[in-house]
């Protein structure tokens, strides 16, 4: 019973880095990216439907991104989505399709994109030590009931302290990774 709590704690710890990861793939880096726009949400006919269900998205250039929707009725949708949100572009409508350009960051908007990262790791290892309290209270609670003897209740306790060490390593190297990206002029 214990490898089941250890191994279910493993997978959500690993769930919660590959969250982490997704939501650092829309962070603008000064290259174009579809991840920066492909979450946003349209509204198409009154249903609020992700931009990558409604439209093409491309990279035709590093510093620009094209959308182009399947239905042209869209566009205003989806010009009003993109400045609604937060990415800072601007987009240019013309006719068929929109175009993001992507302008270069400046050093104060890389050092509030570091920031963000930062905090995006945060709350990974904040997710992942809830987790780890989580099976560390399964573990005593399977110790108390009898079912698992001290010893092996202990072993399995310093077993989840080291996957929560792997984890949370691989969350460091990611967002270091992420940073030096950002901070790549």
């Amino acid at each position: 019973m214990t490898s089941e709590i250890l191994a279910a704690a493993d997978r959500k710890m690993l769930r919660a880095v590959e969250v982490m990861e997704r939501d650092f793939q829309g962070l603008r880096t000064g290259r174009a990216s579809t991840a920066l726009v492909e979450r946003l949400h349209v509204d198409y006919y009154g249903a609020q439907t992700p931009l990558n269900q409604v439209a093409s998205i491309s990279v035709p250039e590093a510093h620009q991104i094209v959308i182009q929707p399947w239905d042209r009725g869209v566009l205003g949708a989806i010009e009003k989505a993109i400045l609604k949100s937060d990415i800072g572009l601007m987009p240019n409508v013309d006719g068929t399709v929109v175009r993001l350009n992507i302008p270069p960051l400046t050093e104060e908007r890389r050092k509030d994109i570091v920031k963000t990262v930062h905090k995006r790791m945060e709350e990974a290892r904040v997710e992942i030590r809830n987790l780890r309290r989580e099976a560390a209270e399964q573990l005593k609670k399977e110790e108390r009931d009898g079912t698992v003897g001290a010893d092996e209740s202990h072993r399995a306790l310093d077993q989840l302290q080291k996957i929560t060490d792997r984890v949370i390593a691989d969350v460091d190297r990611l967002g270091a990774v992420k940073e030096q990206e950002v901070l790549e002029v």
